[in-house]
């Protein structure tokens, strides 16, 4: 499969392999609509259920990643086969013309000359076919090969551990999609060893609900303020979780072992002085390691003991400004 078509066929099944949490949030939203026709109970479950809902989706994106794509099968792709002239159709009309004897009647009504005119006009005709369908053909097999050629020159740059490969290979696969839409950005450099670090900038205050939502026992609204303590815990596993979820679609865009993903709240820093990219978290995310991790199960925050990590947290506090992971000394193969 060429490289577009890799992508197309990558897209396609992310969008198959959505998890739950997202599910029921377009669900939700489809809700929204009917939202204005529901007595004030309704009303109030519906609320409540969007509010659980966004924080189980916030706090379960590493769940869902891109499916891997095999770089050394590319490679060693066989370059596609260049398409024969065929005279299928002159062969089939020739036939006809060939094979045709007049009847009583064509012989009646004098007409086996103007039938075999006829044959003879459709074997001219069928030429004219084998032509167009050799250089459509033609034409889709040098598309074809325009792209396996291009898919095989990052496959191997990638897998030589270039770094322009990399950043190619993710500006086209374009996994980050999600994480987007869930109001963090990202970006992407490549250290002097080929260590690759993606930097994600996270808006807590903009992703986790300042208010709780939850039903009294009479089934109205409860409305709070959020207790600060489980802003941070929530807030803190969406961080990790982002984390885990770039790092897994890192190793499903690229064939490395080992990056880089570091989370800055630009937000925060601007709020207490702090340079814009001071982090809050940065992880050696390795491949072997988060492969052995259940995705599911796993609480995010917690995983992070799993890898050389720098974060420094506190439930009361929140996230304390540390240092990005050095590059120098990390083994990348």
């Amino acid at each position: 499969m060429g490289w577009k078509g890799t992508v197309r066929s990558i897209g396609a099944a992310v969008r198959a392999a959505e998890r739950d949490a997202k599910r029921r949030q377009r669900e939700l939203e489809r809700q929204q609509l009917q939202f204005e026709k529901m007595q004030e109970l309704e009303q109030a479950a519906y609320e409540v259920e969007v509010y659980e809902n966004h924080i189980d989706v916030i706090q379960s994106t590493h769940k869902e990643c891109s499916p891997p794509i095999d770089w050394n099968k590319i490679a060693s792709s066989k370059q596609p086969t260049e398409p024969q002239r065929s005279n299928d159709n002159e062969s089939e009309a020739r036939q006809s013309l060939k094979s045709y004897k007049p009847g009583f009647i064509d012989r009646l009504l004098k007409r086996e000359e103007k039938k075999r005119s006829l044959l003879s006009q459709k074997v001219d005709e069928a030429i004219k076919k084998d032509e167009v369908n050799y250089k459509s053909s033609v034409s889709k097999w040098e598309k074809d090969t325009g792209e396996w050629k291009e898919s095989v020159a990052i496959a191997k740059a990638l897998l030589d551990g270039k770094a322009e490969a990399k950043i190619e290979a993710i500006e086209n696969l374009q996994p980050f999609t999600e994480i987007s839409n869930l109001g963090s950005s990202l970006s992407i450099s490549v250290y002097d060893n080929g260590i690759l670090e993606a930097t994600i900038n996270v808006h807590g205050t903009e992703i986790v609900p300042s208010k709780t939502k939850s039903l009294l026992k009479s089934g109205k609204l409860s409305v709070k303020n959020m207790p600060k303590g489980k802003f941070n815990e929530i807030y803190q596993d969406y961080v990790c979780s982002c984390v885990l979820r770039v790092g897994n679609e890192l190793f499903s865009a690229i064939p490395d072992n080992l990056v880089i993903v570091t989370a800055v709240d630009e937000l925060l820093n601007s709020q207490t002085g702090h340079l814009e990219d001071a982090p809050i978290l940065s992880v050696a995310v390795s491949r072997s390691t988060i492969e052995r991790l259940n995705l599911e199960a796993i609480d995010p925050s917690d995983s992070m003991d799993n890898f050389k990590h720098n974060m420094s947290f506190k439930k009361s506090k929140g996230f304390e400004r540390v240092e990005r992971i050095d590059p120098e000394g990390l083994d990348c193969a």
